[in-house]
């Protein structure tokens, strides 16, 4: 009875709609409100008839089967492991082609659902069920949940359904997939678990009908993250093998258009290329299951300069002539093993591997700690000048007072407090190699112009000294300092920037780069080496490293290390005997910064308690154990040196060391 009144309620709400009567459509989504307008406008649907149910015949069914059976065929395995999920929940499985006709069904075949259309034949086309999940999806092109009164036929409100498109990969409507029970919460958010569900499987649908379609074409698979890209890669792409795009799926087809937007075609038959979309060159994406191990290359969207991992599908049934592809570049030692496989480190390398043999002046850039010093090394050891001197200079690190003579030298007696042979300065060392001025934004005014005049007349002139004296010198400087902001506050020369910057590299922050990994283990490895140790870095910790933000840097990675090589006891480094700063990820200020005064005080207040509990139970533990460090270290499974950081955190003295009043 009470069902009965909830019909009769919604049909009248719905001839007053027709009637052009406001029912407080406010309190529906807008797009049921939009859906409504269409059935009782477009398609002169009376809501005071609902209509049967339709269900085709089995030959009219098997009409509508036969244009989709190769996708029919492809979905069986995606359909059977959805049904697999929600059958215990009450859901029933429909997948119906662009027309509303469900073709394939899961769930029991009793009266109750065949009244309800959740049946095999069913029609759910909006122009004939009204509003409904399936019929909607069609119209609107994107996933809904039409749950309960939101349809727009009276036999259906006790339903609850969600469906979700399916496109082929010219993005065209193929099939809808929906879910959908008898009896459902009266909230609409208990579907919200639903919604999800169904529009993942659609898209695993899609991908696998994409990778059947093109099966024997190459296919890029792209996602952001590394370890997902070889088994749920979102983005697919086929192409030839000269890099043109055949076709994409969804996500291939929003990166295209990303880039589309940026770069608008000259012409509509312009075929775009893979190597537009990513900065690589074809031969970089070619032989991406022969460069690296995993088989996995990470590379820099043009059009948003994001970072993707890209893998590669071959044909089936054949394989590229891979060891005939021309390698991108050569390989130099010296640049090569400054990083892995980090786009934006590519990029710089990609670079200075032109530049190694110039003698045009190099500035590197990148905060403090990058490996700016490095790089300038591995320039010159790369290149023409290999055999000559590098000679580096820190222009923070010498005083004022001394730079001049250190840089350009001087002759005996030219100053007091000189040697009395005098010196070569190191602008003169570096005849016939490099020379690396590092932090070049702390170089006085007044040594500006004369390090002007040096690179534009190649020669110096010592302190104390008539004539100048020839200098072949390449320069390379290097700051970690905002240069325009210096220039216009007067505190560096403009005319030298430009000499200086003939060309410039900047290094990006450990923390942005997607080669962590790599680089923690080189330097964990030159430690070790260093050191003759034979030390390993487990798991815990190697993932502290990795999610540590390092404001500074490669340098701070060194120390961390460092630290941990020499207080570990046992056999392996662990999480923590790392320093306590690289134990916990740090929370970043831009959701710090949005975090309620509210939060933060019942933060605060919590972290005062515990931190009240774990000194109170570090000075038991100390206590039980007559205040023996290793012993308690050896039961929490911490090292030494973190207890005694602990001890000091919460002012635990033994003691015997506590003085006697």
């Amino acid at each position: 009875m009470a069902l009965r009144i909830e019909q009769r309620q919604h049909i009248s709400n719905l001839i007053r709609l027709s009637e052009g009567h406001d029912i407080g459509l406010g309190t529906y989504r807008e797009v049921i409100h939009r859906s409504w307008q269409r059935c009782v406008g477009e398609y002169q649907l009376d809501p005071g008839c609902p209509r049967p149910v339709r269900v085709l015949t089995q030959q009219a069914l098997r009409d509508h089967q036969e244009p989709i059976d190769e996708l029919l065929h492809v979905a069986r395995a995606g359909v059977d492991q959805l049904y697999g999920q929600i059958a215990q929940l009450g859901y029933v499985l429909l997948l119906t082609d662009p027309r509303g006709i469900t073709v394939d069904y899961r769930g029991q075949y009793d009266q109750a659902l065949r009244q309800a259309g959740l049946y095999l034949g069913s029609d759910w086309n909006e122009r004939y069920a009204g509003t409904c999940a399936v019929g909607t999806c069609l119209h609107d092109g994107q996933a809904i949940t039409c749950h309960h009164d939101e349809h727009f036929d009276a036999t259906h409100i006790s339903l609850t359904c969600t469906a979700a498109p399916i496109t082929d990969p010219q993005g065209q409507m193929m099939a809808v997939l929906d879910i959908s029970a008898l009896q459902s919460p009266r909230s609409q958010d208990s579907q919200t678990f639903a919604l999800a569900l169904v529009n993942l499987y659609s898209r695993m649908i899609e991908d696998a009908y994409f990778l059947h379609r093109y099966r024997n074409c190459l296919i890029l698979r792209f996602d952001t993250t590394r370890e997902l890209v070889h088994f749920n890669g979102r983005g697919l792409i086929a192409m030839e093998e000269d890099g043109r795009i055949i076709a994409a799926n969804g996500n291939g087809r929003a990166l295209i258009e990303k880039h589309l937007l940026r770069w608008p075609s000259w012409s509509d038959d312009s075929s775009l290329k893979a190597t537009q979309l990513f900065d690589a060159e074809i031969g970089d994406l070619l032989s991406i299951l022969t460069s690296r191990e995993d088989q996995i290359r990470a590379f820099r969207v043009r059009a948003n300069e994001i970072t993707c991992f890209v893998t590669l599908v071959e044909p089936r049934g054949r394989q590229l002539a891979l060891h005939k592809l021309k390698a991108s570049s050569d390989p130099v030692p010296a640049l090569d093993r400054l990083a892995s496989d980090d786009p934006m480190m590519r990029r710089v390398l990609k670079l200075s591997r032109r530049l190694r043999n110039e003698d045009v002046s190099v500035l590197i850039t990148g905060e403090t700690g990058t490996g700016k010093e490095v790089l300038a090394r591995a320039l010159h050891d790369s290149g023409k000048r290999a055999n000559g001197p590098f000679v580096a200079v820190n222009c923070a690190a010498i005083p004022e007072s001394l730079i001049e003579s250190e840089l350009f030298g001087y002759l005996p007696g030219a100053f007091t407090g000189g040697q009395r042979k005098g010196m070569r300065g190191l602008i003169q060392q570096a005849h016939g190699g490099t020379l690396f001025l590092d932090e070049i934004g702390d170089m006085p005014l007044s040594l500006q112009t004369r390090l002007l005049r040096v690179l534009a007349e190649r020669e110096v002139m010592p302190l104390g000294a008539d004539t100048p004296v020839k200098v072949d010198i390449r320069v390379i400087t290097a700051t970690h300092r905002d240069m325009s902001k210096l220039i216009s506050s007067g505190h560096f020369r403009e005319d030298l920037y430009y000499r200086l910057n003939g060309a410039q590299l900047k290094l990006p922050a450990l923390r942005e780069r997607v080669d962590r990994h790599y680089v923690i283990r080189g330097v964990y490895n030159a430690l070790l080496e260093e050191r003759d140790q034979n030390i390993h870095l487990r798991a815990d910790a190697m993932s502290a490293l990795l999610s540590y933000d390092w404001p500074g840097n490669i340098r701070q990675l060194k120390n961390a290390l460092s630290f941990a090589l020499a207080t570990a006891e046992g056999e392996e480094i662990t999480l923590h005997d790392l320093p306590e700063e690289c134990q916990c990820n740090r929370l970043p200020v831009t959701l710090a910064t949005r975090a309620s005064t509210s939060t933060a005080l019942f933060a605060s207040t919590m972290g005062q308690a515990k931190a009240q509990t774990d000194g109170r139970d570090l000075l038991e533990l100390l206590q039980r154990s007559a205040w023996n460090v290793s012993h308690v270290a050896r039961q929490l499974g911490v090292s030494r040196p973190t207890i005694y950081r602990r001890m000091r955190r919460h002012g635990l003295v033994p003691p015997n060391q506590r003085q006697v009043t």
